[in-house]
């Protein structure tokens, strides 16, 4: 009996990151609360579709994550230009049944807080999963806990977040003064490697 297959469909949304498009599919790409950031070609070498996207001269930026690809481009281009093509190539990508990664590049969410955490860290991964995550993935993006240090708390810019215009604002008036008022142990909040 031969297998049939669900349709692919992609649609597009737009962001905050006039840079960054989604290609969001009608099904799960990845599992719930992973997702995986590929800053330039050379980190995507566990993920075949990311380093096919890379070879479009005016992609700067991958990020997978739920049941989208996120998408940066160079300042240069227009999405008119390109957001089609691709859109096509994502889709038959998808269509063709080849995975997304080569292998797991994570055995657990970053976020997760684990037994080597802080109370304190603990906190604030809970606090990040629970409040900011879904507001960021909604943008194609996220952003992960890197480190806290005397009231210090840094935070890895992913996808649409990363050199988005408007992630300092997210940054600092929403996600510090968040942390600020239910951990009152923090002090602020920076981006990391930016």
């Amino acid at each position: 009996m031969k297998e049939t297959r669900q349709p692919i469909n992609i649609y597009l949304e737009a962001n905050p990151n006039p840079n960054s498009l989604k290609f969001v599919a009608n099904f799960m790409l990845t599992p719930e609360g992973e997702s995986y950031d590929f800053p330039d070609a050379e980190s995507s070498q566990n993920a075949p579709l990311a380093q096919e996207l890379f070879g479009f001269e005016h992609v700067k930026r991958v990020f997978y994550m739920s049941n989208f690809v996120t998408v940066t481009k160079d300042e240069a281009t227009a999405w008119d230009d390109i957001q089609d093509e691709l859109k096509q190539y994502i889709k038959t990508y998808l269509e063709s049944g080849k995975p997304l990664l080569s292998q797991k590049a994570f055995e657990e969410p970053a976020n997760a807080p684990t037994e080597e955490d802080s109370e304190i860290v603990r906190n604030i991964k809970g606090i990040l999963d629970e409040y900011v995550r879904p507001a960021v993935e909604q943008d194609g993006g996220a952003i992960q806990f890197h480190s806290y240090d005397d009231g210090v708390v840094k935070l890895l810019l992913q996808g649409s977040c990363s050199g988005c215009p408007a992630s300092m604002v997210t940054l600092k008036a929403g996600i510090e003064n968040l942390l600020k008022r239910m951990l009152p142990e923090v002090k602020s909040v920076e981006a990391e490697g930016m």
